[in-house]
């Protein structure tokens, strides 16, 4: 994991020493023209009759515009767009755009408008986020961003909290450690090799780790896993990481989708949709970066992720269509469709995860194709109980991480009804509603009693397209942030 020296200062814009200072731009709202939303510590005079919209500069989100530094210290200057709004959402995106957009640019100061502690951890998130990069696969000579050399300055109240820049660092590490896993090919990442970077990853921190291997699996009922994981010759791992600190008094338990490669097993995707199926772990990732963010943050909340892992691969050995598993819980589902296997691992974490009477389950998965059709490939589908889906939306909405709420429809149940089994893990022929499906599926495996939400970000998990933001093309990390808020929101109840 690679990033920058970040920190805070209190020198004026044009006194701040850097190679490119960046100004945040409003976007002129009923009729009137851009302008520079003053920083905490105010406007460098040099640019405080320059029209905007003459060099075209609107204001837009991610629109990036240099200028030379004439009249400031810093060498050059760049323009960001904020949009029309000066919230931290807003602030937290100029912020990782920018930061984005000057990969090799050794120093970077933000003057942006930070004249509150929630606008400068807002800042200085973003620029953390925006300055992620993933080297491991460039080859020999490859030319590109030189993250680890780069300094990014925060201008902020001289009042600022030295440790300002806590927070916003480990979350950034968190997610990046998502995006890490993630990107990586899965030739290099196996359940086993996910399993190690746990257990790496927790060294030095109030963490346990406990691996189970394929035949702990067997042993221990985990019928999910060891089934879906059949069929690979990397056999499959359950990871269990625990945060517990001594007066928590609330219990936050995350489950996590880590299917490494999906080829969709016997039940064999087309060509075309294996492709980028490397990211099927995401969830796993993801419970994992923020139960390490816990951890990191000293939060008063007792966390633990449940990494459900395998490969899941065509093979002599592999599940068939047709076939019955036992799962954590002891109910047996008849797999109709051996690509629907996410549940099927899920099942077993969230049945485990019950035993121990959590406050909560949320688990997060990239589930299904149905997500992307029904909400796009940013915004998250979240379904559950009630009070807790409440609660995860408005963290999520707070961390600017599109979710947005889904039913659970009783008259689904009857789809999962199985002839020889105690269900099925999928209805073929049939994809009316398959998010919600597959929800009502994982529903079965929550203890009674216990609030439980359920996070697809099959969409989300990846972004394919152009920069935006604090995001590049590839693995996103999103939830993270959103988890690690849950888990803040949960140690002051």
């Amino acid at each position: 994991m690679v990033r920058p020296t970040l920190s805070t200062t209190s020198t004026t814009p044009s006194d701040v020493d850097a190679d490119v200072l960046v100004l945040g731009v409003r976007a002129g709202t009923d009729g009137a023209a851009p302008a520079i939303a003053p920083s905490a510590a105010g406007t460098p005079d040099a640019l405080a009759d320059l029209d905007l919209g003459s060099i075209g500069v609107t204001g837009a989100k991610d629109q990036l515009v240099r200028l030379p530094g004439t009249g400031v210290a810093a060498a050059g200057i760049a323009l960001v767009g904020l949009g029309s709004a000066l919230d931290a959402a807003a602030v937290r995106a100029a912020a990782g755009s920018a930061v984005r957009q000057l990969p090799q640019v050794s120093s970077i100061a933000l003057a942006l408008p930070t004249d509150s502690a929630e606008l400068v951890e807002a800042a200085l998130e973003g620029a953390a986020l925006g300055a992620y990069a993933f080297t491991r696969h460039k080859g020999a000579g490859t030319t590109g961003p030189t993250r680890g050399d780069q300094r990014i300055e925060v201008v902020a109240p001289a009042d600022t909290a030295a440790d300002a820049t806590v927070r916003p660092a480990i979350v950034a590490d968190a997610a990046a450690l998502v995006r890490d896993l993630v990107n990586t090919a899965a030739g290099d990442l196996g359940p086993a090799d996910v399993a190690d970077v746990a257990v790496a990853q927790a060294e030095g921190l109030p963490l346990t780790v406990e691996v189970l291997d394929e035949h702990q699996l067997d042993e221990q009922g985990f019928g999910g896993i060891a089934g879906v994981g059949r069929g690979s010759e990397r056999p499959p791992r359950l990871v269990v990481v625990r945060y517990e600190p001594a007066s928590a008094s609330r219990h936050l338990a995350l489950v996590g989708k880590g299917i490494t490669f999906d080829s969709g097993g016997l039940s064999l995707k087309p060509a075309a949709s294996m492709l980028g199926m490397k990211t099927d772990m995401t969830g796993a990732a993801t419970v994992l970066a923020a139960t390490i963010a816990a951890a990191r943050l000293g939060l008063d909340t007792r966390v633990t992720a449940w990494l459900c892992l395998a490969e899941n691969m065509p093979s002599g050995s592999a599940t068939r269509p047709g076939d019955v598993l036992t799962l954590k819980n002891g109910k047996t589902v008849e797999v109709t469709n051996t690509d629907a296997e996410g549940r099927l691992v899920l099942g077993d974490g969230m049945a485990a995860a019950s035993l121990e009477q959590p406050d909560a389950i949320v688990d997060v998965a990239t589930l299904t194709g149905a997500q992307v059709v029904a909400l796009g490939d940013r915004t998250t589908g979240l379904m559950g109980s009630d009070d807790l889906v409440a609660r995860v939306r408005a963290v999520a909405d707070a961390a600017a991480e599109p979710i947005w709420p889904m039913p659970l429809p009783e008259e689904l149940d009857a789809r999962l009804a199985s002839d020889v089994a105690d269900m099925v893990n999928a209805t073929v022929g049939n994809p009316a509603g398959g998010m919600l499906l597959a929800g009502k599926f994982l529903e079965r495996f929550v203890g009674e009693g216990i609030e439980w939400a359920h996070l697809d970000i099959a969409g989300p998990s990846e972004h394919k397209g152009g920069g935006y933001g604090w995001l590049g093309k590839g693995a996103t990390g999103v939830m993270v942030r959103t988890l690690v808020g849950l888990a803040e929101e949960l140690q002051s109840r």
